[in-house]
């Protein structure tokens, strides 16, 4: 039976440090109207209830901001995730900040607990602080800290209340057990602007970082067949895409945290695709457009469709019996 791509749409942005990635999504749906596409209205789509309200209530969670909001919202997100994935749906999410992947991969794991989950995790950011070891106490630099239920408390900065440190071991253990995913199963393409605790600890687990530099001198087709064979013990794999892995100075600033010196989206595409052609992919999430940033009027979202377009055939052909 051919599955049938449902969009996720989750408007959260409580997560990033700067407000307006939850207008990302609205960007990307006006960058297909504009082109002509009837993209949106071709797929069934699911619209996630957000807390974004709570910006304006005071947050006494320094260390991990709105983590109680970001924990009721990655549930519902994990739960609309579960739920398409049990309908036998392909869910295709767009979020806001991408503290949303907790949810997510939850989802993916409550639908599939016996399945071996493999994450490609394309960005210019780690995103493995813990609240142990945050700098800024944003929360979309957490997720996969979350998902390998790792504190890192020998890079320790922070000294966490009780609070905090109650609701990041709930986020752990949303939809199941903590350690959702495992170093070996997690592979890194063009994180580039990282802090030393998620240096240290990158490191200390062995996860591998496909730089943009090296995948140009050896090759899209070589690096991610590499890492398809590092991730064959794996069930499914599911694909974050953050559009910061993107070059800012190229593109446009239009996300959250821009960094200049990665990928283009031609290459964007061709990594995807490639990672599509292994058939394992069940999942895939497209985050942190921020149209309030961009400083080329809807650059960003009109990037960001245009890689869209071109990656759903193949997701629509790989969906298939």
């Amino acid at each position: 039976m051919k599955k049938m791509i449902e969009l996720i749409k989750n408007r959260s942005d409580i997560g990033a440090g700067t407000r307006g990635s939850d207008l990302g999504i609205d960007a990307i749906e006006i960058a297909a109207i504009n082109k002509g596409s009837q993209y949106f209205i071709n797929y069934p789509f699911v619209d996630v209830p957000t807390r974004n309200s709570s910006i304006y209530q005071n947050d006494n969670h320094p260390f991990g901001k709105h983590i109680q909001q970001i924990y009721e919202q990655c549930k519902q997100v994990a739960s609309t995730v579960e739920d398409s994935l049990s309908a036998g749906n392909f869910p295709l999410v767009f979020s806001g900040d991408h503290s949303s992947a907790m949810g997510t991969i939850s989802g993916i794991k409550s639908a599939y607990p016996d399945k071996k989950l493999g994450v490609i995790w394309v960005d210019a950011h780690a995103d493995i602080h813990s609240p142990y070891t945050t700098p800024s106490g944003n929360m979309h630099g957490m997720p996969l800290a979350a998902m390998l239920n790792e504190d890192n408390l020998s890079c320790k900065i922070n000294e966490i209340d009780q609070s905090t440190q109650e609701f990041w071991n709930k986020l752990k253990r949303i939809a199941g057990p903590a350690e959702k995913i495992q170093p070996a199963s997690l592979i890194y393409f063009g994180v580039r602007d990282t802090e030393e605790p998620e240096d240290l600890l990158i490191a200390h687990l062995g996860i591998k970082n496909y730089r943009v530099e090296e995948i140009r001198q050896r090759g899209i087709e070589d690096c991610v067949a590499e890492a398809l064979i590092s991730l064959q013990d794996c069930d499914m794999i599911y694909i974050s895409f953050d559009v910061d892995s993107m070059d800012s100075e190229l593109i446009s600033d239009g996300t959250g945290t821009p960094v200049p010196k990665g990928f283009i989206p031609k290459e964007i595409v061709l990594i995807l695709k490639e990672i599509i052609r292994s058939e394992k992919v069940g999942c895939l999430e497209i985050v942190e457009v921020n149209p309030l940033l961009d400083n080329k009027g809807n650059k960003m979202a009109e990037v960001a469709f245009d890689i869209l377009e071109r990656i759903t055939p193949m997701i629509e052909l790989k969906s298939g019996d």
